[in-house]
């Protein structure tokens, strides 16, 4: 058994953040099952073996075509869950809206995720990950001073942004569902999630520790808390927020005594601090200053690429990722005491409708 056992969810077929919500559920122990059209394959699928696919099973069905659309009604009828990730109205024009769907099943929690929103002046606006993080202020602080910043492709609004708030609204609608008898339509914009993120940086913005001037909070600013080169060329990351911390790295650095360092709010002084840091971290390589420093209260790590990360000893210990048919993949998250975390990845496998019907007790 798994949290999400007998729970059942359809996926309309698309690209980045609808998957990786389905890849989600199903890591989590959902019957998750992909509706696919006929012909060529989505962008960034190659096969069953593809990674948001993992656990799934595949129904290749015309949306429309009547004939097949009447079937894709007939699984929603038994469904808890649809998610989709098409334009506002596209889902309503192939008469599969959640007015429809909703209907048949009332119990169905109906998941939609857009970059936009289902609304507004944007809503039927193109755009990408870049762009919704842009509009909601997510992507301000990722970069220099005086520098455009720069994008974090994916991760802040398709995933994190957009897939993540897709499953928590869905599973919120299923325990609403299961509560009630009624479910409910999910609306997951990624410039809706990417703002809502942002909700610690403006509490401290509400203490003062955070500015909308970039390079003067905290967080983007001090030489205490950024990413540095190494004479390797390799990079590492320094996050000593907390006094105590701050006291480590300067006895680590050899700088307890210096008197360039002793005032670490003091942002007039960040920008000569931070050119020394510079310097001195360019005088050993990344390894050097990692057997130094890692596993320490400085808060330090050094800034891996997915492969390296795959080799370090804390993510070998925790399996953290493995390596399928020749490609890293990371290991579903978050974990469950009662489960195994070293549960073997199920590609996707084709199935029919006739088939799940039986399975889910309605043939």
């Amino acid at each position: 058994m798994t949290v999400l056992s007998g729970i059942k969810i359809i996926e309309i077929e698309g690209i980045g953040p609808a998957p990786f919500c389905g890849m989600h559920l199903a890591d989590l122990g959902a019957d998750v099952i992909v509706i696919e059209r006929p012909g060529a394959p989505a962008f960034g699928d190659s096969g069953n073996t593809t990674i948001t696919k993992r656990g799934k099973r595949i129904i290749k069905l015309n949306l429309k075509d009547n004939d097949d659309k009447t079937r894709l009604l007939k699984l929603v009828e038994h469904a808890d869950g649809l998610i989709e990730g098409m334009r506002p109205g596209v889902m309503e024009r192939l008469g599969l809206g959640p007015d429809i769907c909703c209907e048949i099943n009332p119990k169905l929690a109906y998941g939609r995720v857009t970059g936009w929103g289902q609304d507004g002046p944007l809503a039927h606006a193109a755009g990408h990950d870049i762009n919704y993080n842009a509009l909601s202020g997510a992507l301000w602080y990722s970069g220099k001073p005086g520098d455009p910043p720069f994008a974090t492709p994916t991760i802040i609004g398709d995933i994190a942004g957009g897939a993540l708030y897709l499953t928590i609204g869905m599973l919120g609608a299923i325990l609403q569902a299961q509560r009630t008898g009624k479910g409910d339509i999910v609306d997951a914009a990624m410039i809706d999630g990417s703002a809502h993120m942002m909700n610690l940086i403006l509490s401290l913005k509400a203490t003062g520790a955070v500015s909308f001037e970039r390079g003067k909070s905290v967080l983007d600013g001090p030489h205490w808390f950024d990413t540095y080169v190494c004479s390797c060329g390799g990079f590492i990351s320094i996050g000593s927020l907390e006094s105590k911390f701050y006291s480590l790295l300067l006895k680590h650095l050899d700088l307890s005594d210096d008197p360039d360092f002793r005032d670490q709010m003091n942002t007039g002084n960040w920008p000569v601090q931070k050119s020394r840091l510079t310097q001195i971290f360019k005088t050993k390589s990344r390894d050097e200053w990692s057997a130094l420093m890692e596993g320490t209260d400085v808060c330090f790590a050094p800034v891996l690429h997915p492969g390296e990360a795959a080799e370090h000893p804390h993510i070998k210990h925790r399996q953290i990722y493995q390596t399928i048919e020749g490609n890293i993949e990371a290991a579903p998250a978050p974990r469950f005491k009662s489960q195994n975390p070293k549960t073997s990845r199920k590609n996707s496998v084709p199935t029919n409708v006739n088939q799940i019907l039986k399975e889910w007790g309605h043939a």
